[in-house]
């Protein structure tokens, strides 16, 4: 049992630990069982993947989300600008987070709970996956950074690139002198990113894809080759045309937690940057 429960289903030790004491935790043809038992084929497996009771300290609250995608085990939103991921000091309930579990308690998943693959910043719109059980992000995480997770962005940036395709691989690390700001820094961690201009001109339309995930790695980077997105006040120029940096969640791809479909999600650029682009 624990060998399909690891490698068939992609478990990990953590979760069987947890779910085996669980009174139907891993039931096998309908009866409470342990993962030491043999199996055989044919016989039927049920796995309790949820948190059988809701641990957060996140607060339910009402917001608004675009739902792309939903099942029991993940959701993929097309994040709005100016919403915060996740929770933080002092916004505790305006943000992703707190949306979801309103979504959830509305729509009756009690043991769904918000379990964030990946983030993107406050002003950068577009597709994000969260899982709903700790089973389903440590294998979605497991995918990051590896050919079965791919993120791809969409960005206007304050001149072309050059050349106008290529690989920034640079380190990046926390500015010294800013509590949010970060820098390519050669005692920083490794940060590559792959891009491609697809309109080059004053105003560009850069396509980009990230091999690591560091925090504002996109912003750090194009601003590093002399580009920065259009109107990012951190690491380039505020402009009235734009409310927020011009970088869009594109395209997501990564294989599903359980079944290991392969799932491909395009979100076209939203209207601020429709208007300028």
């Amino acid at each position: 049992m624990d060998t399909v429960l690891r490698r068939a289903l992609g478990l990990t030790g953590s979760v069987i630990r947890r779910v085996k004491w669980l009174e139907d935790g891993i039931l096998l043809d309908g009866q409470k069982t342990y993962p030491n038992v043999l199996v055989a084929a044919g016989q039927m497996l049920d796995v309790a993947v949820d948190d059988p009771q809701r641990k957060s300290n996140i607060l339910p609250a009402p917001g608004a989300l675009d739902i792309v995608f939903e099942d029991d085990h993940l959701v993929v939103l097309n994040k709005q600008a100016g919403v915060l991921v996740h929770p933080v000091v002092p916004e505790q309930t305006d943000t992703l987070g707190n949306f979801l579990l309103w979504h959830y308690q509305a729509t009756g998943q009690a043991g769904a709970l918000f379990h964030p693959v990946h983030r993107l910043d406050r002003g950068t719109t577009g597709l994000l996956v969260a899982a709903k059980h700790p089973s389903a992000q440590t294998v979605l995480k497991g995918q990051l950074h590896t050919e079965d997770f791919r993120r791809e962005y969409l960005a206007l940036t304050a001149g072309a690139p050059d050349p106008l395709d290529g690989v920034i691989d640079a380190p990046i690390a926390h500015a010294p002198d800013s509590p949010i700001a970060h820098r390519v820094d050669p005692a920083g961690l490794r940060a590559v990113t792959h891009y491609q201009t697809l309109r080059p001109g004053a105003l560009s339309l850069v396509a980009l894809r990230l091999d690591t995930g560091r925090t504002h790695q996109i912003r750090v980077h194009l601003a590093h080759i002399g580009c920065p997105i259009f109107g990012d006040f951190l690491y380039g120029a505020e402009d009235e045309r734009i409310s927020r940096p011009a970088l869009h969640s594109h395209k997501l791809s990564f294989r599903h937690p359980i079944s290991g479909e392969l799932l491909t999600f395009v979100q076209e650029l939203p209207p601020d940057m429709v208007g300028l682009a």
